[in-house]
């Protein structure tokens, strides 16, 4: 039986890549020194990684390689961090500036994957100079497992989609594997984008788990205001990552909407208050061109006024006139013209029909002679014509 379950090795060994086989490894890190003081560096080795894969390494305080980093990146200097890529075999090879984190050592150099499937590792590294501290006592007997069961829970309503913070909730199952029960366990939830690192914060859950026990736990997960893409959310327990859940959050169209409508509301409603002012001020026009008069019952002040100037006496000819112009045509010809007699020839008809010209009085006519009536009379046709110099 051992002969044929070495046989068996020995051909998974062979047909697997060397890649895949480093791979089902577990990683390690190695470093090039065990103690430097701040200021300087040192080489960090891995192997076992997956290939290709991006890693981040850290200096971290409070933390052991048994318990890993259990306040998180918070208890690391991130700000002298550094970003490398795994080559085709899972192994890597780079210089960390040594630097001081925000907590006491113990410390190490802490190395873990920042995409794909999470793999970590730590090496004991001593900062010379950094404040040691005893690491805090660690709850004993109980240990929590998540099983399968997790997911998020909830949607986004109308104020996400205009910005506001998306939340969640973190719903998962966990189960007492320990000898001792678990009261009032502390979580830790963070939140990744993209290739940067978990913001971690605490919850606490109120209520204990027995040995062999299973609980449901909800926590909630909130992002900040106007928060979009794909998000990784991480729940860790002791130091250790227990699940992971990735969620997409969409993007908030009703900002950008509302963004489009007051660039083109707004404009539209200077230019309409401003053409109303305009059509307010400027003088309006009659289609004639004339200025409209500026009151409305101008016309009827104007009669009014007209009616109150005394009136002036005319000479009787003047007015005689005066009535003749605006008498129509046909009852002025009709008026002025004398029955028709038998002895009359057309001759004088015409004679008599000039006689009246409204226009000419008898003192005022230029060359007319006068009747033995006292009338005036139209010039005969019989007359010689007065001709001007040729």
């Amino acid at each position: 039986m051992a002969a044929a379950a070495a046989l068996a090795a020995l051909f998974a060994a062979l047909l697997l890549p060397a890649g895949q086989v480093a791979a089902a490894d577990k990683p390690t890190v190695a470093l090039s020194q065990s103690q430097a003081g701040k200021g300087g560096d040192i080489t960090v080795k891995g192997e076992g990684w997956r290939p290709k894969a991006l890693l981040m390494m850290l200096v971290c305080g409070q933390s052991t390689p048994a318990r890993g980093v259990p306040g998180g990146t918070n208890s690391c200097a991130n700000d002298t961090g550094r970003a490398v890529t795994t080559d085709s075999e899972g192994t890597f090879s780079k210089k960390l500036p040594v630097a001081e984190p925000p907590k006491p050592c113990p410390c190490v150099v802490h190395v873990a994957t920042v995409t794909g499937e999470k793999a970590q590792a730590d090496a004991a590294f001593k900062v010379a100079g950094h404040p040691v501290e005893p690491l805090p006592k660690q709850q004993g007997g109980g240990r929590l497992s998540v099983l399968t069961d997790t997911r998020l829970e909830g949607s986004g309503g109308v104020l996400t989609w205009f910005g506001a913070p998306p939340s969640r909730k973190f719903t998962f199952t966990v189960g007492n594997v320990g000898s001792a029960p678990v009261k009032n366990p502390v979580f830790q939830v963070g939140t990744s984008h993209g290739v940067f690192a978990p913001q971690w914060e605490e919850q606490q859950w109120r209520g204990t788990i027995a040995p062999g026990k299973k609980a449901q736990i909800k926590l909630p997960v909130e992002l900040s205001a106007g928060a979009h893409g794909d998000y990784l959310v991480s729940l860790k327990f002791g130091g250790k990552v227990l699940a992971e859940q990735p969620w997409g959050v969409g993007r908030p169209w009703g900002v950008t909407v509302f963004w489009v409508l007051l660039c083109v509301v707004v404009p539209a409603a200077v230019f309409r208050v401003g053409m109303a002012v305009v059509d307010k001020l400027r003088p309006h026009r009659r289609r004639g061109g004339r200025s409209r008069p500026a009151g409305r019952h101008r016309t009827g002040r104007l009669s009014e006024l007209t009616e109150r100037i005394p009136k002036l006496r005319l000479p009787q000819g003047a007015v005689a006139a005066d009535e003749a112009a605006r008498t129509p045509r046909t009852s002025r010809t009709s008026r002025t013209k004398p029955p028709r007699e038998s002895g009359e020839s057309g001759k004088d008809t015409a004679t008599n029909n000039t006689a009246t010209l409204p226009w000419f009085t008898p003192d005022t006519d230029p060359g007319a002679g006068t009747d033995p009536a006292g009338q005036l009379s139209a010039p005969s046709d019989n007359s010689p014509t007065t001709k001007g110099n040729t």
